[in-house]
């Protein structure tokens, strides 16, 4: 059961690092060799206009899902630590209620759009089969990831307040 918990473990510290690391590294590299080709050789592949905007899709998501985790999302910090502990707590439920609400309306929504792409066998344009539902399944999967986030977060905060810990309010990217 140790390596289940290990891998468990890393999963949730790093999932959104990797796939931001990779997505972002993938958009600079098309780019980058797109950029040098059209420039040098007069060539560039029909795909590296749209292949990079739709990876951008698994870094915005990821990114936000991240930010969640991290607390470094807006939160209106400033009006909130002017509250008593409790309408802090009570602020920290509303948020979290109010990101599964929005994660469940976005989720369904994303999901419609992304099996029409996948009913419609549309592909990438400038491919002949690279399909759009792959790029298109990033948000759906992300807002899934943030509805965790949010879960584990909310978890925190009810610990620490039933601790009467100081919740935290202003976190850093960099932590």
């Amino acid at each position: 059961m140790k390596p289940l918990q290990t891998l468990l473990k890393w999963l949730d510290e790093n999932t959104e690092k990797v796939i931001i690391l990779i997505t972002y590294s993938s958009m600079a590299g098309i780019i980058f060799v797109e950029v040098v080709r059209r420039f040098l050789f007069n060539q560039q592949v029909p795909w590296s206009t749209t292949v990079p905007v739709l990876l951008f899709l698994w870094v915005t998501w990821f990114g936000a899902s991240y930010n969640i985790k991290k607390r470094t999302h807006l939160a209106l910090t400033e009006i909130r630590s002017r509250l008593s502990y409790k309408h802090q707590f009570y602020c920290l439920v509303l948020d979290a209620v109010l990101w599964i609400a929005f994660a469940i309306i976005v989720i369904y929504h994303a999901t419609s759009q992304t099996y029409i792409a996948y009913d419609n066998f549309a592909i990438v344009g400038g491919t002949d089969d690279v399909m759009e539902w792959w790029f298109y399944l990033a948000t759906p999967l992300a807002w899934g990831l943030i509805v965790i986030r949010v879960l584990q977060n909310l978890a925190q905060d009810i610990r620490q307040y039933q601790r009467k810990e100081p919740f935290v309010l202003q976190a850093s990217l960099l932590d």
